[in-house]
């Protein structure tokens, strides 16, 4: 008796049926990718040349983007951006990532060690960016710090620090000037120490951070962010050896081997 042909489960026939909506994610992947921090807004021709399409394509694109919150048009100026929807995508990105499930006990002790607030960042391409935060909670000032906020690439000690552990073409964004002068001997320092201090005299607030690594690659910063009556700018203090203690026990925990920069 001849049997029913049973129905297919996609992987046979979905490239005929799926290719149209592949092309569609692409495309859309595609002008999302295409904003960066250098170049964060975009004209319609620009999107078009991106895309490799007709203008008419582009700008059906560009409308169901807007429709979704993923793209943002500026009238007065005819440039497009990014909307808030990525923000909230962003958001829930970073706190999937593996890192951040792997530090959260690290964290939570050192605030219980150290009663400071402990800051965790990652790497996203351009600048180091803050994934998890755990407050101080005893002190008579408080510091939070936002995640997802986006640090200063020279001026904050953990963008000091990828600086410090990233390859050079990593960081396309730092000119060559300041990579070959300014920072060299700063950086040499928290290679061989380990650690980046940052104190801004505008709002008494001092950094203390820590590279955490995976295997030999940086894959993350560990900060103390507190005020400078309470955090010392010496890096052989306690707060500053307990920071490392942890970031180096962290980074062990990821699978780092002693003999890894920093990692023992």
């Amino acid at each position: 008796m001849a049997t029913k042909a049973q129905g297919g489960t996609g992987e046979q026939d979905g490239p005929d049926r799926t290719a149209p909506t592949i092309q569609t994610v692409q495309r859309a992947a595609l002008i999302l990718g295409s904003f960066t921090v250098g170049k964060p807004h975009m004209s319609l021709n620009e999107i078009t040349a991106r895309l490799g399409a007709s203008k008419a394509t582009a700008h059906r694109y560009t409308k169901a983007l807007r429709a979704a919150n993923l793209l943002r048009y500026d009238e007065r100026t005819s440039l497009y951006s990014l909307g808030p929807q990525v923000l909230t995508l962003a958001t829930a990105a970073r706190a999937g990532l593996p890192i951040v499930a792997a530090a959260e006990p690290y964290m939570e002790e050192l605030v219980r060690r150290i009663d400071e607030t402990i800051v965790l960042s990652v790497w996203d391409g351009e600048s180091a960016t803050v994934v998890r935060s755990v407050d101080n909670t005893d002190h008579m000032v408080r510091i939070s710090v936002r995640v997802g906020s986006r640090l200063n690439l020279t001026s904050s000690a953990q963008g000091r620090v990828f600086l410090a552990f990233l390859p050079p073409e990593q960081v396309p964004t730092l000119p060559r000037s300041v990579r070959k002068s300014e920072l060299n001997e700063e950086l040499e320092a928290i290679r061989k120490h380990g650690l980046s201090v940052n104190s801004p005299t505008v709002n008494g607030v001092r950094t203390v951070a820590a590279p955490i690594f995976e295997g030999d690659t940086i894959s993350g910063t560990l900060a103390i962010v507190g005020t400078t009556a309470t955090v010392s700018d010496d890096v052989t203090s306690p707060m500053a050896q307990a920071l490392l203690e942890t970031a180096r026990a962290l980074s062990q925990r990821l699978g780092t081997s002693e003999d890894a920069p920093n990692g023992g």
